[in-house]
């Protein structure tokens, strides 16, 4: 049976919330879905502000782009954590769980205490939701809460420092209204055009509004118009940029057992033979970026990083649904690329990474997403497209992405399954079809809802067995 359809936000479940967690949940879902973001930041700082500004209890590194976020967010905290600091974390969005989006110091925050802390500033929330209202404008939404919540929860426990993913954009995301000691910037692509820009510059601009006055500012290897932007930005506010490439890289990166051993040349120091468990060389690159967000700021760039320390936070990192092996025979893999530039690091990483005898990915597509740049970013990697569709009402109908994929590849490599759990059937099926030595594998990708929803599955009884 299909997952049932639910509110556009609100990503598979999976197992149970406690009766508290899941009621935070529903009242975060009954205001604004976070695809709908209100351009602003008044309402956030309005609240936070009568909370008392729980964001300027920590310092802050803010990571923003347009892939790679998560992961390397994900590898800032685990490093910092290594070195001792009690680290908060926000991500977004989950996959399974509410609680995955508010971390501390390297757990999903405990049902208890995302209770405890909601039903605290509730009353905060009604105040500005009330001089919303009296003012015209929208209440607070989904992300508006859920980000004061996460500033309120990281000043509870007491955070160190705290890594925070942007939502969407930068400029006006509501996460904005911290500031960042440390801006980061992943690799950026056209993605939420609606929303950011028709263009990479336009988009680049809006996210360059994270860069706060005197900070140092970290960035992946960018285009040219998008690192116009940085620069741009960096100059405004006085802050200095070390792009990847020319400040800091990757030296090596070799195939290892779980994923591969790195050699990174940073801002202060070059770091030899770290294990990434991840695969890709977008991850390895990703990594880099985490080293020179850390050794910003550890030491303002100009000292190294204990060696040791580094490895240890490196080698525990995780990054769940980033090409996330979840079963075998065949290999099953989860990735939640959902644009074309994420869909390409993907299929390089499966050309680079793994050795198919034969690839059918599982896929899925929100409807705001480019289903066909997708598809061709996969079709030179992907013999078999099995479409499907995913327990969000945004998911593209099954037999109209088919149709977009037909166009792509043609009729002969595409399957339509509309049930997720015949999909996997069919296309661990036509894995096993692989010709020659090497076993076939299959990747599930497209988009985060239908990651999220297979890895429900495999983490419920008898799995994808």
């Amino acid at each position: 049976m299909s997952p049932k359809k639910k509110n556009p936000d609100a990503g598979p479940e999976g197992g149970e919330f406690a009766e508290g967690a899941r009621r935070v949940y529903d009242e975060l879902l009954a205001r604004v879905g976070e695809q709908a973001p209100q351009p602003r930041l008044g309402a956030t700082r309005r609240a936070a502000e009568l909370l008392g500004d729980p964001q300027r209890a920590y310092p802050v590194i803010h990571v923003t782009g347009t892939n790679g976020k998560t992961s390397t967010s994900r590898m800032i905290e685990s490093v910092l954590r290594a070195y001792g600091l009690r680290t908060g974390l926000m991500t977004s969005p989950h996959l399974v769980r509410l609680n995955e989006r508010i971390v501390v110091d390297g757990e999903p925050i405990s049902d208890e205490l995302l209770v405890a802390n909601w039903d605290d500033i509730q009353p905060y929330l009604t105040m500005v939701d009330t001089e919303l209202e009296t003012a015209g404008e929208q209440p607070l939404t989904f992300f508006e809460a859920l980000t004061v919540l996460a500033f309120a929860c990281f000043a509870d426990a007491p955070a160190d420092v705290v890594v925070l993913e942007v939502g969407m954009g930068g400029e006006w995301d509501s996460t904005n209204v911290a500031d960042g000691q440390v801006a980061v910037f992943t690799p950026i692509a056209l993605d939420h055009m609606a929303r950011l820009g028709s263009t990479v510059q336009e988009i680049a601009r809006t996210k360059s509004g994270i860069v706060k006055p005197a900070a140092s500012v970290v960035s992946a290897s960018q285009t040219e118009e998008a690192l116009a932007e940085l620069r741009r930005a960096a100059d405004l506010t006085e802050s200095s940029l070390a792009v990847e490439g020319t400040a800091f890289g990757v030296e090596s990166t070799v195939l290892a057992v779980g994923g591969q051993l790195v050699t990174i040349r940073g801002l202060a120091g070059r770091y030899d033979d770290l294990l990434l468990p991840f695969f890709g060389d977008h991850q390895a690159q990703n990594a880099a970026v985490a080293v020179a967000a850390v050794e910003s700021f550890l030491g303002s760039g100009s000292q190294a990083l204990d060696h040791e320390v580094l490895a240890e936070g490196l080698a525990a990192a995780t990054s769940p649904g980033r090409l996330q092996i979840v079963a075998n025979e065949p290999t099953i893999l989860v990735d939640a690329a959902h644009n074309p530039h994420g869909a390409r690091a993907l299929a390089k990483a499966i050309d680079d990474y793994f050795q198919f005898g034969r690839v059918v990915a599982v896929i899925a597509v929100l409807g705001d997403k480019d289903a066909a740049g997708i598809v061709r970013a996969l079709s030179g990697t992907v013999q078999q497209f099995v479409v499907t569709s995913s327990a969000s009402d945004r998911a593209v109908d099954a037999d109209e992405l088919a149709a977009i994929a037909v166009g792509v590849v043609g009729a002969d490599r595409v399957v339509v399954e509309t049930d997720l759990t015949a999909a996997l059937r069919t296309a661990r099926d036509l894995a096993e079809e692989s010709e020659g030595d090497e076993p076939g594998g299959v990747v599930v990708t497209g988009s985060i809802t239908l990651v999220g929803d297979v890895l429900a599955l495999a983490q419920a009884p008898g799995g994808l067995s």
